[in-house]
């Protein structure tokens, strides 16, 4: 199996998370980009500060490795307007796909209508500009009943809303990789959660991503039926090794 072609490679750590130099995160960033033009790993996950330097750096080498890029990470509590200027700012850098954190915490709180909205003004911005969007919704800090809802209302949102041409290019994702679980039950995708979500996501792709360390993890959710996997650790995947990295 091509696993390359289902993962994005991703590193999002900030340089105050990582201990590093901006410098250094570029440099980083940079040899992300350079592991996925020589493997054919299809895209390329970092932060928007970091997306105009990182497309010149592909485009340069006439590689079609996509950038994409995460939007209101990792709380996903930012305003539906921060969202979007976050967003549109990313696209004139020239981000590909945009991962969207949607507002899990509204939709605990019973606020379905904010969540359903910037669902809708974010997703029609991404979409207006021929824009791969993904919505995280954080598995790890819903239970199994609120995986299958909240994953069954971005289906029929976009469903309802959007041209049937439009509902590949709207993914549910799994998870940030960032959200810190108790007792040691994992933060990112497991098989249970993705189980749920391709059982709920409708017409919608599901992306999985955190926690997908060996490429048979990777080759069983892509039997599943995911068709993204987003990974720390693209390289170990396809050599066959074991990721100790946490997403």
């Amino acid at each position: 199996m091509n696993i390359a072609q289902y993962l994005d490679s991703t590193y999002l750590k900030t340089p105050q998370q990582s201990g590093i130099s901006e410098e250094e995160t570029v440099q980083k960033d940079r040899e992300l980009a350079q592991e996925a033009i020589d493997h054919g790993i299809f895209a390329v996950m970092i932060r928007p500060d970091y997306v105009s330097e990182i497309k010149k750096y592909i485009q340069e080498r006439n590689s079609n490795v996509a950038v994409g890029t995460v939007i209101g990470f990792h709380e996903g509590t930012y305003s539906i307007e921060e969202k979007l200027t976050e967003a549109s700012k990313a696209i004139e850098d020239g981000a590909d796909e945009l991962d969207f954190v949607i507002n899990y915490k509204a939709y605990l709180q019973g606020n379905h209508e904010l969540v359903k909205e910037e669902f809708l003004k974010c997703t029609e911005l991404g979409l207006r500009h021929h824009k791969i969007v993904k919505w995280i919704i954080e598995i790890a800090a819903l239970t199994d009943t609120q995986i299958a809802d909240l994953t069954q209302k971005i289906s029929g949102w976009a469903e309802h809303h959007f041209d049937e041409q439009d509902l590949p290019r709207i993914f549910v994702k799994s998870s940030t990789g960032f959200y810190e679980t108790q007792g040691g039950k994992p933060n990112g995708a497991t098989f249970e959660g993705i189980r749920i979500m391709l059982d709920h996501a409708g017409k919608l792709p599901v992306k999985a991503a955190g926690g997908v360390r060996t490429p048979e993890d990777a080759e069983k959710m892509i039997r599943m039926g995911v068709k993204r996997i987003g990974t720390s650790s693209a390289l170990a995947l396809m050599k066959d090794q074991s990721s100790a990295e946490d997403y």
